[in-house]
């Protein structure tokens, strides 16, 4: 079995994160203050993240879908503005958003090779892991793969494609994505019937018209094909309703199909690159149970309001306690009266929380409120369902700034 070496390859000492639980997120108020989170965020290294996971969820998680970095030597900032002319990009409002540089390959294979080994361990049995990469590393990737599931256990190669504009002029235009998808064992799980489609209308015509096509094999035209692995799905940018503004941000329909076909309901699922939050987001949209992390501020910050909209249940927010989130004192008063909190002229705000039993230790967000993805209006009044007692509320600015001013009512 030919297998993939470079001079620095190996593992490192495996370091397990120091993790504090920053915050428990209650949507929109569900369940506060007693219900149990089941889901949770991560914010810090997921070396080290999924290194402090292993003692907890070693051969537990039953799907993990990986979209790291790939290798690119890209810098892609985040659209943070509302309302604007996507016509004119030279006009959009944007703000820091991820950095894809490396020195050489050998270093982005030490990078994600680590991260490969504890996804391995992290799986359950019959669990599957798709790694979303493209043309600059999947092929070196796949080598990593089978080293350590085994050759036999590439469920499918797939092929994600897509339109777009594109400066290329010396080659074909580059418009397609590799999804390797491995699982652990040959017992996996896989619902080809919760992601068939319709066959297309000259599929159904042909037969229709002769007893003879398909030669004498006739498809259940009414149930619909599994797909085939290549999938066309537009890309974020030409779905203005999904748009969240993070850069390289997943379209849903892309990760729904993958959700549905490698889990059922109640399993545990994971993202440990969730950049804009959409693999957690869907999974929480058809009840799965999701573990979901990211280095970035941003990332957590995006994800974290795209949740709060989804979810019915409380899910947690840990950080490692070295990545502490730069937090000053909110710059304008906080108005309380016997049912209602205010903000008056606040900065320019993103997203806005409130703890209304703040115990100076873990944040319980039972209200949040966030802007609009298609306008710069923010409400500046939460209205609470009973009287607060220490009124504790967090800001976050357009900007990604973080605010934290407390009220005794």
């Amino acid at each position: 079995m030919p297998s993939l070496t470079w001079p620095s390859k190996a593992l490192p000492d495996l370091k397990p994160a120091s993790l504090t639980l920053d915050s428990l997120i209650y949507p929109r108020g569900f369940g506060y203050p007693d219900a149990s989170p089941d889901s949770h965020l991560f914010l810090g290294d997921n070396l080290r993240i999924m290194a402090s996971l292993i003692p907890e969820y070693e051969n537990r998680l039953d799907l993990i879908y990986a979209d790291p970095p790939f290798f690119t030597n890209k810098r892609y900032p985040a659209r943070i503005g509302r309302g604007e002319d996507s016509r004119h990009p030279q006009e959009w409002q944007m703000a820091e958003g991820y950095g894809d540089h490396w020195e050489n390959l050998e270093t982005y294979l030490d990078f994600l090779y680590p991260r490969l080994v504890l996804m391995y361990r992290l799986l359950s049995p019959h669990g599957t892991l798709y790694l979303h990469l493209d043309w600059h590393a999947d092929a070196y990737a796949r080598l990593l793969l089978d080293e350590l599931f085994g050759r036999e256990r590439l469920l499918n190669e797939i092929i994600w494609t897509y339109h777009g504009p594109s400066p290329i002029r010396r080659a074909f235009n580059r418009k397609h994505d590799a999804i390797l998808v491995y699982t652990k064992g040959a017992d996996y799980t896989f619902n080809a019937n919760a992601v068939r489609e319709p066959y297309h209308p000259n599929t159904i015509k042909t037969f229709a018209s002769s007893s003879k096509a398909g030669f004498g094999k006739i498809p259940d035209l009414e149930r619909g094909k599994v797909p085939e692995d290549w999938w066309y799905f537009p890309v974020v940018a030409r779905l203005h309703n999904e748009r969240t503004g993070y850069p390289t941000q997943k379209p849903e329909a892309l990760l729904k199909r993958i959700l549905l076909a490698s889990s059922n309901p109640g399993d545990l699922v994971a993202d440990f690159f969730c950049g804009s939050g959409t693999f957690p987001a869907v999974a929480a949209r058809h009840g799965r149970r999701f573990l979901a992390g990211d280095v970035l501020w941003r990332a957590i910050h995006t994800t974290r309001e795209r949740l709060v909209e989804e979810l019915r249940t409380p899910f947690t927010l840990y950080r490692e306690t070295v990545a502490a989130i730069p937090t000053e004192s909110l710059p304008c008063p906080v108005v309380v009266s016997s049912l209602n909190i205010s903000l008056k002229d606040p900065p320019a705000l993103d997203y806005w929380e409130i703890d209304p039993a703040w115990d100076g230790k873990i944040f319980r967000s039972a209200i949040q409120t966030r802007r609009p993805n298609r306008s710069a209006e923010i409400p500046l009044e939460i209205k609470m369902p009973a009287a607060p007692t220490n009124v504790c509320v967090r800001a976050v600015t357009v900007d990604g700034c973080l605010f934290q001013s407390t009220s005794n009512r």
